[in-house]
């Protein structure tokens, strides 16, 4: 079995010239298998050591502006329809009207031409394809060129908006209506005005709760995106999901306002700002606080459940819970009041109904990190509203501390438009140091800017975002900086860089600064610590450059059938209207590279790489 392992292992490497170790890092495959007869010491092996051949790679030119590199991975063709569809995508009218459009075509030309317009155009140039296995040519060709896959299936259900907010207000209510909770935070209940999720939002798929059989199905789409990445990527690809598409969006509401509220609790506690962790507040410090606790029995059953370690109190609940099918939310959730003397419940009861609904989403959260760490691929938490976002970020860290032991298989995502973005890293980046799991972090400027003011101004709670455009970068760089001192850290100390971080931005000058700051902190891209990504069709320009000199990039993949994207395309569309200053580079290097292709003789050019993904 050693000798066929060996044999195995070394055709591989003749075929790629590199290993995936059991770690799922590159190795040279340096088995020799030796003779009987070359062992003798009558025989000298004169045969010259064979040089291993390192993968290609390119200079890169921080000003993006190498428009060969941006699209060599590109047929002529492509190129054309690229600078198409992206002057299509000048026109006001067209972008306005884009869905009646192609609605009309489709009745006009039939589903057949329509369909094989489509896939000439928008579709041909936004999506990767059909299915998983039309989709495989593409992802191979990625790779080629020195860029991974983030799937995402990007189907999508065409509501109307009044069967969007029909939908999320029914699933967004408890069973026993919405009773007044003493300290009860707005913010975290439905509103009907903004229960149309998609309202001012362009860039991010949404879901809409049906009922418990569509987010079963949900969570199978998200298993084949897995088996799709497993088998074309070799342990270097991503799939995203979204809590929303898993479970009900009442319970990562009340979940949300638990978690606030723990906060305002902790801090009447404690004083001053900041969370439990920054404080290091000792056990026997907060027991004395309870003094004149009267329901003794019910204080020793919390002070219990506690979680502290050397440095003081890490948790007033056992989240831990949160991911266990022997714990309930509503009984989880009590503290001692120290007002009234007695212990009350900082979320209201939950039915036998909704606590079964709740494990359901765990469940099949758990699920899907469980089969992404069998397949050694790894899974994206996608960011949502920040009405959402405290249960989400909370599940998902259960499942980083749960599963990211090894290495970071599950990621989280983090929206620097958000005031308290840095603090919300800091603060995960803490609770991972103490709790000794790898933490990985996709950092975006954020898909519910609009929105989110729209919904703070009229329900009367304080924006949560930034001022301005500028605010927002510096609050990425603020946070990306954080991360990258904490790597050095721990690569000054010879130990483990359990950080894994994203720089998810379609801005050349956020990437140029992670490039700088990475070289200022001596981190090398062979770390495999910092990787970037952007959307599939849009600033190649800065993914294939990168991916081709070394650095670890990706490409976030739609794909999903024609008619079932057409909700997708529709927003690739707006959001191209919206960033004209990237599309006006795009275009020029476009007609740049096809001119230079024309001008050369290059009629009937076929991509061709040999670039190995870091």
């Amino acid at each position: 079995m050693a000798f066929l392992r060996t044999v195995i292992r070394c055709s591989v490497y003749k075929k790629y010239g590199l290993l995936l170790d059991h770690h799922g890092k590159l190795n040279v495959c340096t088995s020799t298998l030796k003779s009987t007869a070359a062992a003798s010491t009558n025989i000298v092996d004169t045969t010259p050591p064979k040089t291993v051949q390192q993968p290609p790679r390119d200079p890169l030119d921080i000003t993006f502006e190498d428009a060969k590199a941006a699209f060599k991975s590109k047929t002529n063709l492509e190129l054309i329809r690229a600078y198409v569809v992206y002057t299509l995508c000048s026109f006001d009218y067209l972008v306005q009207n884009n869905m009646k459009l192609m609605k009309l075509a489709r009745n006009v030309l039939g589903e057949k031409l329509f369909i094989m317009l489509m896939k000439a155009t928008f579709y041909g140039h936004f999506v990767a394809g059909e299915d998983e296995y039309k989709i495989r040519p593409k992802l191979e060709r990625l790779r080629s060129f020195g860029v991974k896959p983030i799937l995402d299936y990007s189907v999508e259900e065409d509501l109307s908006q009044e069967e969007a907010e029909k939908r999320e207000v029914e699933s967004s209510v408890p069973e026993a209506g919405e009773p007044e909770v003493e300290g009860s935070l707005k913010q975290y209940h439905v509103d009907k005005t903004f229960a149309d999720r998609r309202y001012k939002v362009q860039s991010a798929r949404t879901y809409f709760y049906l009922n418990e059989a569509t987010c079963e199905r949900n969570m199978e789409t998200f298993i084949k995106c897995l088996e799709a990445i497993a088998g074309a990527t070799y342990g270097t690809g991503i799939t995203a999901i979204k809590l929303t598409a898993l479970g009900r969006p009442q319970l990562l509401l009340q979940l949300s306002e638990v978690i606030m509220r723990a906060r305002q609790y902790m801090t009447e506690i404690v004083g001053g700002e900041g969370n439990v962790l920054s404080h290091h507040l000792k056990h026997e410090d907060l027991e004395s606080k309870f003094d004149k606790i009267k329901d003794k029995e019910s204080l020793r059953k919390f002070l219990k459940q506690v979680t502290y370690d050397k440095q003081g109190v890490l948790h007033l609940f056992p989240w831990s819970g949160i991911i266990d099918d022997n714990q309930e939310l509503s009984m989880t959730f009590r503290v001692p009041d120290l007002k009234t003397g007695r212990m009350t419940r900082l979320i209201s009861q939950l039915s036998t109904k909704e606590e079964e609904m709740f494990r359901n989403m765990i469940r099949r959260v758990n699920t899907i990190v469980k089969a992404a760490q069998e397949m050694d691929v790894r899974i994206m938490v996608d960011a949502e509203q920040t009405y959402f976002q405290p249960a989400i970020t909370r599940i998902t860290l259960e499942f980083m501390r749960k599963y990211n032991k090894e290495k970071a298989i599950v990621f989280n995502t983090y929206q620097c438009y958000l005031r308290n973005a840095l603090t919300e890293v800091t603060t995960d980046l803490e609770q991972a140091k103490r709790q000794n799991f790898f933490f990985g972090a996709k950092l975006v400027r954020g898909a519910y800017l609009e929105q989110e003011r729209a919904r703070a101004a009229a329900m009367g709670y304080p924006d949560p975002t930034n001022p301005n455009f500028e605010a927002t970068t510096e609050m990425y760089h603020s946070t990306l900086t954080e991360c990258l001192k904490r790597i050095k850290a721990f690569k000054e100390k010879g130990e483990d860089k359990k950080i894994a971080i994203m720089v998810a931005s379609h801005n050349e000058n956020t990437v140029r600064f992670a490039i700088e700051k990475m070289k200022e902190f001596g981190i090398e891209p062979g770390d495999k610590v910092i990787c970037f990504g952007q959307l599939l069709a849009m600033c190649d320009y800065i993914t294939f450059p990168l991916g081709q000199s070394g650095y670890s990039a990706y490409k976030y993949i739609p794909y999903g059938p024609v008619n079932e994207v057409l909700p997708y395309l529709s927003r690739r569309a707006q959001e191209n209207k919206g960033v004209l200053k990237k599309i006006k580079k795009e275009k020029r290097l476009l007609s740049k590279e096809i001119l230079r292709r024309l001008a050369t003789g290059q009629i009937w050019y076929t991509p061709k790489g040999n670039y190995v993904p870091v």
